[in-house]
């Protein structure tokens, strides 16, 4: 199975898993900050996605941590029949894992989309930049729900390619300029 000599991997992986998930709560929480007295009913549907994008994320990561006893005893057991050990294995990872992923992004993406839409709204952004986002996030949409309901067709790259760099962009560009309120649509 190769999980129990690479148990430390395994536990620091899930470690930075559960991290990524309460820095989505806090980022959520940000952002409802910040638009909640314009835009009140769709920032809290927003930040409810958010909020369930990291606890789905968070619960995911069950299954990676069951694998690591199973893997052990996997070992003790002394090269035992496969079958029952795969079984459990394929369930941790498939079940929980895998799965418990593309539920986590399609709540990203039904937050995002929201955030991104009331960025366009406030133009607290440059307005290219916000839909950049929007556009980004929902190709990374289709290609969530494409892998959730068939996922022997994999990540489709193409979809994915806009988005990585427009949250480097989005970052930095909100760690340098910040928001620009003063543009703020009535």
């Amino acid at each position: 199975m190769g999980i129990a000599e690479n148990a430390s991997l395994l536990r620091a992986s899930i470690l930075f898993e559960l991290v990524n998930s309460v820095a989505i709560m806090i980022l959520g929480a940000l952002f409802y900050v910040v638009f909640y007295r314009q835009y009140h009913a769709v920032a809290l549907v927003a930040l409810g996605f958010y909020w369930a994008e990291a606890i789905t994320l968070a619960i995911g990561k069950i299954g990676a941590f069951a694998l690591m006893p199973l893997s052990l005893r996997f070992i003790q057991a002394g090269a035992p029949e496969a079958s029952y050990f795969q079984t459990l294995g394929d369930l941790f990872y498939s079940g929980f894992e895998r799965v418990g992923y593309e539920i986590h992004m399609v709540f990203f993406c039904l937050g995002a989309i929201l955030w991104y839409y009331l960025l366009v709204r406030s133009r607290y952004v440059p307005r290219l930049l916000s839909l950049w986002g929007l556009v980004a996030v929902s190709l990374v949409s289709i290609n969530s729900l494409v892998v959730l309901l068939d996922p022997s067709i994999g990540y489709l790259w193409l979809l994915l390619a806009p988005y990585i760099p427009f949250e480097i962009v989005l970052g930095v560009w909100l760690l340098v300029k910040g928001f620009d309120v003063s543009s703020v649509v009535s």
